[in-house]
């Protein structure tokens, strides 16, 4: 059985890999600290295991690259978890902590990669809809409006949580 996934499924891994390598390329130009952050983990290699969605995504901060994989890919460390406990871990939504000792997100491997990672990641305040929308152009209104469309029919956190955490 296929997961329940928001996105169309005509969305190939190759056309996927170029939008998301482009995506992580872009955040790094715009959040340079983010890779300082990293120090010596920036070259692990953090399998994304997405377990809602058809496939999991490969980060490899030092390559600048995201691309989505196999299960099997060779990797450093794997975070483990439904979308929705990502995404609210990236935007503010949610502590990380709170979701690892909850059991929504769970990690193995290298441990230290994942949680600098994560510290990174928080410490850039990153909102996807602005980070898609950069990226977008001419195309940014278009791109802003089905991210607040896909939020709505989804549930899905995609911007940034302006308030506490919960």
């Amino acid at each position: 059985m296929q997961p329940d996934f928001p996105f169309p499924a005509f969305v190939l891994p190759g056309p996927l890999n170029l939008i998301l390598t482009r995506l992580m390329r872009g955040m790094a130009r715009r959040h340079p600290a983010i890779l300082r952050r990293l120090g010596d983990k920036a070259g692990a290699r953090i399998l994304i295991d997405v377990t809602d969605a058809p496939f999991p995504l490969l980060m490899e901060p030092a390559a600048l690259r995201l691309t989505a994989v196999r299960r099997d890919v060779a990797c450093d460390a794997v975070i483990r978890g439904r979308l929705a406990a990502f995404l609210d871990m990236l935007h503010g939504g949610a502590d990380g902590d709170a979701l690892f000792f909850s059991g929504a997100l769970e990690i193995s491997g290298d441990t230290a990669a994942v949680l600098a990672i994560r510290n990174a990641l928080d410490d850039a305040e990153l909102d996807l809809t602005d980070e898609l929308a950069a990226e977008g152009g001419p195309l940014a209104p278009i791109l802003r409006r089905g991210a607040a469309l896909l939020a709505r029919r989804s549930g899905l956190m995609l911007t940034r949580h302006t308030g506490g955490m919960r």
